[in-house]
């Protein structure tokens, strides 16, 4: 059921910039039609007539295509999910999301970037070269990367699915023999020491239980959609852990090295134990869960469509994480409607990046709607989706009738 009031964080400027940029998504939503077709999907009933801002009830708009909040630890840039279709589902490198610049004065040339891989004796072995790396790194896939202080209802932008190529960890680390007593591998790059924060502390390394690298695969990235990474995605050597928060993806590697039982919890894993869903705050590293990013869902796009004289809406949206593909959500439009089954197409062939999913809506009444997923299945683990995260706001004008 619709909500009947303006909500008074959103201004009227803020609703009309939105409506222009969703608007001029109809330029091509013909293509956009297409894609549904030729990807094996239901093709989009109707002719569209416009499509309608999303946001998020109480929050501040946030622009897109712009980095934003001052250098280094602070900076901010997010992904414009509404260009979401079947034929654009990689994000390109200039719009994948940024959550912490490069640091100041970094030198990220391949031929000079040592990287330290430690012997079991303690010392550190020869310097591999991320010029090495890139020499001989291997297509790994699609990937997904979330924030996990991804929380801004206005867009959830700080997610993008990106190209990898790199070398697995495990191949790394056949450079070091594991010293006997050793649990885990600490990644440690280069810092923001020294750098002013209004929001983040300083700290780039995390620490990976030795038991979880094959079932999880984290590989050392140099290339993502095909080209070198860039200054402020981690070059010329970031670590990309599949399925785990992107707190977990240290930028700038520099160092690698087993570690024991007794390593402490590094501050990055500290200062991200909230959001990564820890229960306290772990002193120890083995103490502290994988940050694994749990399945979830949202819409990124409401489209007012006219079939057959009757004003109807067709909702697109993305699901990821989890541990397995998802294939069956339900949807809820406030708090008094009943949840209906949506389809997620192309079907899901893997957990590792997003889906598409779609819905034919028709609201009876003129207000606001707070649009809400869950998944079908009760075993499935939905943390956040359990917490009211990637909840989103449309307007109805003119209900179905």
């Amino acid at each position: 059921m619709g909500v009947g009031f303006f909500p008074s964080s959103v201004t009227r400027r803020q609703l009309l910039r939105r409506a222009a940029l969703a608007g001029g998504l109809g330029l091509w939503s013909n293509g956009w039609e297409r894609a549904w077709a030729q990807a094996g999907c239901e093709e989009p009933a109707g002719e569209l007539v416009r499509t309608l801002p999303l946001y998020g009830p109480g929050a501040v708009d946030t622009p897109l295509g712009q980095m934003l909040g001052g250098p280094g630890l602070d900076a901010r840039f997010f992904t414009d999910l509404t260009r979401l279709d079947p034929r654009r589902m990689v994000t390109p490198t200039g719009e994948v999301f940024v959550r912490t610049a490069a640091p100041s004065g970094l030198r990220h040339n391949p031929a000079g970037w040592p990287i330290t891989v430690t012997r079991a004796s303690g010392q550190a072995g020869r310097p591999l070269m991320a010029s090495q790396l890139l020499a001989t790194s291997r297509p790994m896939g699609v990937h997904l990367i979330e924030c996990a202080g991804n929380s801004n209802p206005q867009n959830f932008g700080l997610m993008s699915a990106v190209e990898w190529d790199g070398v697995p960890l495990v191949r790394v680390l056949e450079m070091a023999i594991r010293p006997p007593d050793a649990t885990a591998v600490l990644v440690t790059g280069e810092d923001h020491d020294g750098q002013a924060s209004a929001r983040s502390r300083p700290g780039a390394s995390w620490v990976i239980p030795i038991g979880l690298l094959t079932p999880t695969g984290p590989f050392l990235a140099t290339r993502m959609n095909g080209l070198p990474l860039t200054p402020d995605h981690g070059a010329p050597v970031r670590l990309v852990v599949p399925g785990w928060y992107g707190c977990a993806w240290i930028k700038w590697v520099k160092d690698v090295r087993f570690v024991t039982a007794d390593e402490l919890a590094t501050s990055q894993m500290v200062e991200f134990a909230g959001r990564t869903h820890q229960d306290g705050l772990p002193v120890l590293a083995r103490d502290y869960g994988a940050p694994a990013i749990d399945t979830a869902a949202m819409p990124v796009r409401v489209e007012q469509r006219r079939v057959n004289g009757v004003t109807e809406y067709r909702v697109v949206g993305i699901a990821w994480g989890g541990a397995a593909p998802v294939d069956r959500l339900l949807i809820r439009f406030g708090g008094r409607d009943a949840s209906t089954p949506v389809r997620v197409c192309p079907a899901p062939t893997t957990h590792h990046t997003w889906s598409l999913w779609t819905h034919r809506w028709r609201p009876t009444e003129p207000g606001y709607y707070d649009i809400s997923l869950r998944t079908a299945d009760a075993a499935v683990r939905t943390r956040r989706l359990d917490l009211s995260f990637y909840i989103r706001r449309v307007r109805i004008d003119e209900p179905s009738g």
